[in-house]
């Protein structure tokens, strides 16, 4: 028996860590095997010892890729390589891996040895996450929308009509398509129409369509919104807005589901579900005489109120990587993260355009930046000077705690992974050098 083999056999650590470890002589034939690498691979150690690695690992990497040849010709090790194998069943699995050279006690190479840890699991959540947020789907972390959430899931697979209250920016539509992707209608039209946008013989004419010759400059026949949604969905923003008139037409929407085009005589049916939205508080307009309460209380069946972006601070830096990732896209950018420092900042802030704001500020961010992680100086006047009332901060500040130290901490981590070395990842942070060496002598980080 071989040292190496002896040496990784006999290794108590080793049978016991949960990544999967071998080792490879200078014939590429597998000299040990852990009880990990047996579970993840579905391959008995009997099998895979004296075999081939790329007869027991059918690896995206095999062949010139190899990441164990390339650390035993530099030797330089390679660290959380992303890569994928066909185990035992067929099926392909998702891992990281890491490299070594193997040496023995004299210093000679023996080998090379690498450790891999399946991240299937973490890659399929990262897919649902992807698609929910690609979809419209609402993700937080935030005890503010929670209600938010367990509503749009309790409401979603109903035909409910939904009113979403809040200020400008704080996500209506995107809580609009939520409801729809995640109810039996999201293969269905989803149409969305800003009432405040257009006139109001324009509006009418856009929701309900017209037949030729209803007014000066109709040709045609024309097909309305109502009718294109069908069986999907019909999102009416800035509801508030619509005059008394049209007001009295979407309640008879509401209560025969049926409609007439401008001009015709003809009532159509309708299926589709209406959600509406505003930024104004109906019952005062009721109140005023400018919305018709019967029409109110037929909007309001499920009432869904979005919270201000500084009352859910916790989901910035979500928000934040979603945007840099979108902006990245789009200007072609290879943004890495945010620091630290600007991070704190944003939270901080009062956000008074809510999450549209933070988008406007990220993409503005992401374009002016020439570092990986963008810095505070990205961000305008208005985000790093109009920061909310001490006492607000200080709230902000006592219940983050740790929170900040822990995303700090992730980043560093982040900028040593992605670089060669410290003075490197210094400068992709935009910090001092010793600042770096200070901060992972505090999270004790080893590099």
């Amino acid at each position: 028996m071989s040292k190496s083999k002896q040496l990784f056999d006999n290794s108590t650590i080793l049978e016991s860590i949960s990544d999967g470890v071998f080792s490879v002589d200078h014939d590429w034939k597998i000299s040990s095997f852990n009880r990990a690498a047996e579970h993840i691979t579905g391959i008995k150690r009997s099998d895979a010892l004296g075999s081939y690695c790329s007869e027991v690992f059918r690896s995206s990497l095999c062949g010139e890729q190899c990441a164990l040849r390339e650390t035993l010709q530099t030797g330089k090790a390679v660290i959380d390589k992303r890569c994928y194998f066909i185990n035992s069943k067929g099926k392909k699995v998702s891992v990281t891996l890491s490299t070594a050279v193997l040496k023995d006690p004299m210093g000679n190479i023996m080998g090379g040895a690498e450790t891999f840890r399946d991240i299937s699991e973490i890659e399929v959540l990262k897919k649902q996450l992807s698609k929910q947020a690609e979809s419209g789907s609402l993700i937080t972390h935030s005890q503010s929308m929670k209600a938010v959430t367990a509503t749009v899931e309790a409401v979603a697979e109903t035909s409910a009509t939904v009113l979403i209250t809040g200020e400008t920016g704080t996500g209506k539509e995107v809580t609009a398509k939520a409801l729809h992707q995640l109810s039996e209608r999201n293969r269905k039209p989803f149409i969305a129409v800003n009432c405040a946008a257009l006139p109001e013989n324009l509006l009418e004419s856009t929701l309900f369509g017209h037949v030729k010759g209803a007014f000066t400059g109709a040709f045609d026949n024309k097909q309305g919104y109502f009718e294109r949604a069908a069986d999907g969905t019909l999102f009416l923003d800035e509801i508030g807005d619509i005059s008394p008139a049209l007001q009295v037409r979407l309640l008879r929407v509401l209560q025969e589901r049926e409609f007439e085009p401008v001009g015709g005589s003809k009532p159509q049916k309708t299926e589709a579900r209406i959600i509406t939205a505003t930024n104004k508080n109906l019952l005062d307009l009721v109140s005023q005489g400018k919305f018709r309460e019967d029409l109110y209380y037929r909007l309001n069946v499920i009432k869904i109120t979005l919270p201000r972006l500084a009352q859910r601070f916790e989901d910035i830096p979500f928000l934040v990587d979603l945007f840099i990732e979108r902006f990245n896209k789009v200007h072609k950018k290879s943004i890495k993260g945010i620091c630290p420092e600007a991070l704190q900042h944003l939270q901080s802030y009062t956000w008074p355009g809510n999450i549209r704001e933070l988008e406007n500020s990220i993409e503005r961010a992401c374009v002016l930046s020439k570092n990986s992680y963008i810095q505070l100086d990205c961000f305008s006047f208005a985000v790093t000077e109009n920061l909310q009332p001490e006492k607000r901060k200080s709230a902000v500040t006592e219940s983050l705690g740790s929170s900040r130290e822990e995303i700090e901490k992730q980043v560093i981590v982040e900028a040593l992974k992605n670089n060669h070395s410290k003075i490197a990842a210094a400068k992709a942070l935009g910090v001092h050098k010793t600042t770096l060496f200070r901060k992972m002598k505090k999270y004790k980080i080893a590099f």
